[in-house]
């Protein structure tokens, strides 16, 4: 891993700020609102008492199906009559969907004004209307659909208010008792067709209507004229209306505090009163565009939605924390929206006329008066810490980037020093001040050591040949003069040993020298023009008869190749490549010679088969006296490559090796003349 990514991840180590300041904010707000609850509770529990005392305003009974009850809402503006329900200012929410065999109704009723208004919304994809011919019936037009509004006071009988499909628009509505069936004229009524059923909105004055009500739908269905019925209950009798409580409504809101709401339900969980308002308090500030609240949002607990603390628009309040005080527990919730960054903290309490219970109190309060997500100074936090995070981390991995780059032009100049036959000693950085610059002038120190070392080694050859010279020209002619002598066997057979080995020093000598005497030929060596495909068919040749265990074979596709330079020294060059390639290979093998026109120069190539070269001596194969042979040859002291590496690079060019199936490429690149 470089550099550069270990300090990110260090500087990922900042982000432990934003996550403690939000831990403590998380904490802090469970802390506030379990007081808040705890507080909230207190003030319900001594609500619930006080409601307790106002218990004959409750609803009398337990109904047995509170769910078929119908809920009377009350409006703010009275609707029009006209067969649509986009007017009533009570949302889609509030309308009461009933679902049968054959179709679905949905319906709402509400009060105005001392009227009570009926919307009825009927799935029918064949509405019947009644024929103006066929008389009227005990229930209305025959052979028509129609909705019947069921009212009964108990223990009197009940009475219908039928609604039946004579034609689109304004409808004559009928009233059916123990006296009859008539007209009713006091009943305003409006029929609407709609695709895949209909609509009917009356108006009927409330003292017409009694406490139970139940809707039931007739569809005429077959020639047969058999009705089938959707009924908004399951029984004859129609269950007790579900009816808000005005007075329960106005004590209510004499013990209510600003900011805080008071839900009031009977034992069935219907509304019957609400005071208070939530909006009492300051609404929450939206700051930074709301990213901060969103991520704020996903650390604290979460919470019901605050839509769910909203009163029912059914009418009948069932949230899991209503239930349990219908049912005689206190419990506490809170609802959060991701929408306003508001909360409200919510408990719910019995209300018991001694061991009974009537009814229940949702008591609400927003959490705006405590440390919450609206607080100002927790977004400061949240803000403060991010942006600390971003910038701190944006400044680590600048200083990674800037620190990684000159690590890496450190070792890239380290890296072309050592390439270079001059090592190089002035480094990147080498003036800074840090560590890297003590490691920067490390490093050249080391170079300057390396390359004095090169030196000394470059010239240990003619050094070494020119002290030894004169020893051993003393020691050959004391030789010479030896063999002159009288001398026992054993005594010329000492000579004779001592003769070759002085010859044997002899060719070390001069093979240690002839770096020495090349790099002199190149300075003083006079260019000429020849033709290198003729000098190196002629060559070739000749190392078929010196080396005649090896093949050779010589490709080359241009008919000329003009060059400059010194033919003898090429020949010389082309000497050391044979003799290593000679070296390297076994009887029987065969040595490719190649010669390749590319655009600007000529590829000189030397394939031979053999084992592959070591990957840690490529760089170092053409230096002076380095060797890859194995034991001792006097033959061979790792000068012929460098040899070959002077003359390639005295004429302009270069030499390198490379490893290929199963052998070894030495490849030297020689600037080309165009053709005349």
């Amino acid at each position: 891993m470089n550099l550069k990514r270990q300090l990110l991840l260090v500087s990922l180590l900042t982000l432990m700020l934003p996550w403690a300041g939000c831990e403590f904010i998380r904490e802090t707000e469970s802390a506030l609102r379990d007081v808040q609850q705890d507080m909230l509770a207190g003030t319900a529990r001594a609500l619930s008492t006080s409601m307790a005392q106002y218990a004959e305003e409750y609803p009398p009974g337990v109904v047995e199906r509170p769910a078929e009850q119908l809920f009377l809402h009350t409006l703010q503006n009275e609707p029009r009559i006209d067969g649509y329900f986009d007017d009533w200012p009570l949302p889609a929410s509030a309308l009461r969907s009933v679902r049968g065999n054959e179709g679905s109704i949905r319906a709402a009723l509400a009060t105005h004004g001392g009227s009570v208004y009926l919307y009825v919304d009927v799935s029918d994809r064949d509405v019947i209307y009644a024929d103006p011919q066929n008389r009227v019936v005990e229930d209305g037009p025959r052979y028509a659909d129609r909705v019947r509004l069921i009212s009964s006071s108990p223990p009197y009988r009940q009475e219908q208010f039928i609604f039946s499909a004579e034609a689109p628009g304004a409808i004559v509505s009928y009233k059916r008792d123990q006296y009859g069936f008539t007209a009713e004229p006091a009943i305003t009524a409006h029929w609407q067709d709609v695709p895949g059923g209909y609509r009917v909105e009356a108006r009927i004055p409330a003292a017409l209507l009694g406490t139970n009500l139940g809707i039931v739908v007739g569809n005429t269905a077959d020639a047969a004229q058999r009705p089938l019925r959707i009924s908004s209950f399951s029984t004859s009798q129609p269950p007790p209306l579900a009816v808000p409580i005005p007075e329960l409504a106005e004590i209510a809101a004499t013990l209510m505090q600003a900011g805080m709401r008071m839900i009031i339900t009977d034992r069935n969980g219907w509304r019957i009163a609400v005071a208070g308002d939530l909006a009492g308090q300051a609404a929450a500030p939206d700051f930074a565009g709301g990213w901060s609240r969103r991520i704020y949002g996903w650390l604290i607990e979460a919470g019901e939605s605050a839509e769910s603390a909203e009163p029912a628009a059914s009418g009948r309040e069932q949230q899991p924390y209503v239930s349990a005080a219908l049912d005689g527990r206190e419990m506490p919730d809170w609802f959060r929206s991701d929408d306003n960054g508001r909360a409200i903290v919510a408990v719910a309490a019995p209300v018991r006329n001694g061991e009974e219970i009537v009814g229940a109190i949702m008591l609400q309060q927003g959490t705006e008066a405590i440390l919450s997500l609206t607080n100002s100074g927790l977004a400061r936090l949240i803000n403060v810490t991010l942006i600390a995070t971003l910038i701190g981390a944006g400044a680590l991995l600048g200083y990674a980037t800037w620190l990684s780059r000159r690590v890496r032009h450190l070792s890239v100049a380290a890296e072309d020093a050592l390439e270079n036959e001059n090592l190089q000693s002035a480094l990147p950085s080498a003036l800074a001040e840090d560590e890297i610059g003590d490691l920067s002038r490390s490093f050249s120190y080391v170079l300057r050591q390396l390359d004095d070392y090169n030196a000394y080694l470059r010239s240990l050859a003619s050094k070494l040949s020119h002290e030894l010279r004169t020893p051993l020209a003393i020691v050959t002619s004391s030789l010479e003069n030896l063999e002159h002598e009288q001398l026992s066997a054993t005594s010329a057979d000492y000579t004779a040993r001592a003769r070759e080995g002085a010859d044997r020093l002899r060719r070390i000598l001069s093979a240690m020298s002839e770096a020495s005497r090349v790099e002199e030929l190149m300075q003083h060596a006079e260019a000429e023009e020849f033709n290198l495909r003729a000098v190196l068919e002629s060559t070739v040749g000749a190392y078929r008869d010196v080396y005649p265990e090896r093949a050779f074979v010589f490709a080359c596709s241009e008919q000329g190749a003009p060059a400059t330079g010194s033919p003898e020294l090429l020949i010389q060059m082309l000497d050391k490549l044979v003799d290593n390639a000679a070296g390297f290979s076994e009887s029987g093998d065969t040595i490719q010679i190649e010669l390749a026109r590319t655009t600007s120069e000529w590829s000189l190539s030397v394939t031979n088969p053999g084992p592959e070269l070591p990957e840690r001596m490529r760089a170092q194969l053409f230096d002076s006296m380095v060797s890859v042979r194995g034991g001792s040859d006097s033959r061979h002291l790792g000068l012929g490559l460098y040899v070959a590496r002077l003359i390639a690079e005295g004429h302009g060019g270069s030499i390198e090796a490379e490893n290929v199936t199963n052998g070894v490429c030495f490849r030297v690149r020689l600037p080309a003349q165009d053709s005349r």
